[in-house]
């Protein structure tokens, strides 16, 4: 059997996540995960994924002092309130 040696490309955006408890959420999700796929709006109204993946997360709580940090974070999208891309990037 082949091994299979093609890399996927990633289209890392920033974006930023408020839930409805009111955390906010801030990292990176890959808008090319599916072809036809290539603006957050796009990730986000799809209905056959009930969650939106993200990678290198901090997350706000007003509860807290310091924001918390993970890796990777699947957030359930029926918990989003709103989802806006960073509008600093390029």
């Amino acid at each position: 059997m082949e091994k299979d040696t093609s890399q996927s490309s990633t289209n890392d955006r920033i974006v930023r996540v408020r839930l409805i408890d009111g955390t906010q959420v801030n990292g990176q999700v890959n808008i090319d995960r599916a072809k036809g796929y290539d603006r957050l709006s796009d990730l986000m109204s799809d209905t056959d994924e009930p969650f939106l993946i993200l990678h290198h997360v901090t997350i706000h709580q007003s509860s807290l002092d310091n924001p918390i940090r993970h890796k990777t974070l699947f957030v359930n999208k029926q918990h989003v309130i709103w989802a806006e891309p960073d509008q600093d990037q390029k």
